[in-house]
């Protein structure tokens, strides 16, 4: 079959291909992946099926029929994959930056009735429609980023009718528009409102109303919030053991604002990834290590956004042999920023990456850690055909132009956007 697609005359083609495919990258695997010079890729309807030099192109293969994007020497990559974000809610929480501002933390706010509560009370006031118009616009601005696949979280609901309804919300969103939507359960973000002060409750409500209608087929992850003024690491083990015996894999935000040891838990318990990780202690770090399959998603514009000083410890941990991601839990309260190349940039500023390992954990890293890395995350015959072109000539430039968006093209599923 001649080529649907064909991405000719790459000038850096940053392949992530060629590492380990029985675990995510790691150590040296984290910048040692090829960048092809002057090279092609082509596909087959939403598939890659060649990728190399552009003097080994087979030009039989390109037909009158063939769509041909022009690279013009410019940086070609795997299209960003977005494995931590709070994607659909009501309303936002503008009107808590000022407060911020002024000094209070993220748990004083939470303590007074504002932060999850206050996006939970405007969730469960809002229309599907207006939730559904609400998650189309933040998936129009992520894919204007170059992110193709998005993780979407729920939790903004507390009881098991809006959970259910958000799960649903996620759904009919990927089902609209290209960008791939990965649902997750977080109805664990905090105990709802009706459960103040009986946590342990609220997780048996979740246990029996909420996750027994829900397929793991079709909403394959499980998360749950483990901090002081959610749910202790105890609460977390008891439940994600019940989630897993229900054929869910298992995530976790943890070790964000204190040392608790919930990333350890959760790496004991095989879970797929462990989020923010801004605590997490060596000795820690070094039995999810040990686990080798579960990922450290790293969020640097969560601390920028509210004013810390901790970032997670990125180098360290990769020095460790932890798998790294990065993402930027797209969130209303402590992180309104869709601009993951910002996060990548903020990755190698404050978490010590190198740019090489920062693009990694954008891309194939963070498809580990929404377990999709047969899928996408790399330019590799067989994935799907999910590309960038840049307006870069070379990928050291990616970081170093803070903030701004690189993005010329999109092609998700073969097909320019």
């Amino acid at each position: 079959m001649p080529y649907t697609l064909l991405v000719r005359n790459c000038g850096q083609l940053l392949t992530l291909a060629g590492g380990p495919t029985h675990r995510p990258l790691t150590g040296p695997h984290m910048q040692d992946w090829p960048i092809l010079a002057d090279a092609y890729v082509a596909c087959e309807n939403d598939r890659i099926v060649a990728v190399g030099p552009m003097a080994e192109l087979d030009e039989t293969q390109v037909t009158t029929e063939t769509q041909v994007l022009e690279a013009a020497g410019r940086v070609v990559m795997p299209g960003l994959v977005e494995c931590h974000t709070h994607l659909v809610f009501g309303g936002n929480r503008a009107h808590e930056f000022q407060r911020k501002l002024q000094g209070e933390s993220y748990l004083d706010i939470l303590a007074s009735g504002g932060g999850i509560q206050s996006t939970v009370r405007a969730t469960r006031a809002a229309p599907d429609e207006t939730l559904l118009a609400n998650a189309l616009h933040h998936l129009a601005g992520f894919q204007r980023y170059g992110v193709t696949t998005v993780e979407a979280k729920s939790g903004y609901g507390l009881d098991a009718e809006t959970e259910l309804r958000l799960v649903r919300i996620a759904r009919e969103a990927s089902r609209r528009q290209p960008v791939r939507v990965v649902p997750t359960c977080l109805g664990a973000h905090v105990p709802g409102p009706e459960y103040k002060g009986r946590p342990a409750e609220y997780l048996h409500m979740l246990v029996t109303e909420v996750l027994p209608q829900l397929s793991p087929a079709e909403v394959p992850f499980v998360d749950i919030f483990c901090e002081e003024g959610a749910f202790s690491v105890e609460q977390s083990r008891h439940y994600l053991a019940q989630a897993k015996e229900l054929g869910f894999k298992l995530k976790i935000h943890a070790e964000q604002l204190h040392d608790l040891g919930g990333c350890r838990m959760a790496a004991e318990l095989g879970a797929i990834s462990i989020d923010h990780c801004d605590y997490l202690n060596p000795a820690d770090a070094a039995q999810v290590a040990a686990n080798g399959r579960t990922v450290a998603v790293l969020l640097p514009l969560v601390p920028l956004f509210l004013r810390q000083e901790v970032y997670a410890p990125g180098r360290q941990l990769l020095e460790a042999g932890v798998p790294v991601a990065v993402s930027t839990d797209f969130n209303p309260g402590s992180c309104p920023s869709k601009n993951l190349w910002l996060a990548l940039s903020m990755a190698c500023l404050k978490m010590g990456l190198t740019p090489k390992e920062a693009l990694a954990a954008v891309t194939l890293n963070a498809a580990w850690a929404l377990d999709l890395q047969a899928e996408v995350g790399s330019l590799e015959p067989g994935k799907r055909a999910d590309l960038l072109v840049l307006d870069v000539a070379d990928y050291q430039e990616i970081p170093y132009w803070l903030g701004e968006n690189p993005v010329r093209d999109v092609v998700i599923g073969g097909i320019q956007q």
